[in-house]
């Protein structure tokens, strides 16, 4: 059976994200080639060769990051006393922008999110967004969605790295054990 290509792409303002897609491009790795990419450098080609595409943003007013929300992010980083740091191409485009152009295709996908610690019907959930955005464009979803928790100092909350590095773990053995079933 030929190697699993993975494909992890990515939206972070603060960070949070970033290490969350990390911790699963490194839970994904070995079970095959993974290619981590910022969606801002997540041109359509890249698909079509990954068997596995795993996207996450961080959810911002109960879904997927808007421009507006991006820039209220941005304001925040600025603001005196903050210590934030914002991302390389916080300010978008983001992953909402990159699902609306993207073209059909066959492949297995995922999707994560960070939020904050509160119940999801307080917080929305980022991924439950980008899941139905990547069914409605043909993938086959290789999971339920994901959420990875932040605090309210805007750091991830203990032991969900090792969380993603495990989720990503059980989607590479998931998706091998199907393969295999489909081949047979």
């Amino acid at each position: 059976m030929r190697v699993m290509k993975a494909l992890v792409i990515y939206e972070s303002m603060f960070g949070n994200t970033r290490k969350v897609a990390e911790a699963v491009a490194g839970g994904l790795a070995p079970f095959g080639e993974v290619s981590l990419v910022p969606v801002a450098d997540a041109g359509h080609t890249l698909l079509s060769t990954a068997d596995l595409l795993v996207v996450g943003a961080p959810t911002h007013v109960h879904g997927m990051s808007r421009p507006k929300s991006r820039a209220a992010a941005v304001a925040t980083a600025g603001k005196t006393g903050s210590d934030l740091v914002l991302e390389p191409n916080a300010e978008g485009p983001g992953v909402r922008e990159w699902l609306a152009d993207l073209p059909r295709t066959t492949a297995w996908a995922a999707a994560f999110d960070t939020r904050m610690t509160m119940a999801p019907f307080l917080t929305g959930r980022a991924s439950r967004r980008i899941h139905r955005r990547l069914r409605a464009h043909g993938f086959s979803m290789a999971a339920r969605p994901k959420s990875f928790l932040v605090n309210g100092d805007n750091t991830l909350m203990p032991g969900e790295e090792e969380r993603a590095r495990a989720w990503a773990g059980e989607l590479a053995m998931s998706l091998g054990a199907r393969r295999a079933g489909a081949a047979a």
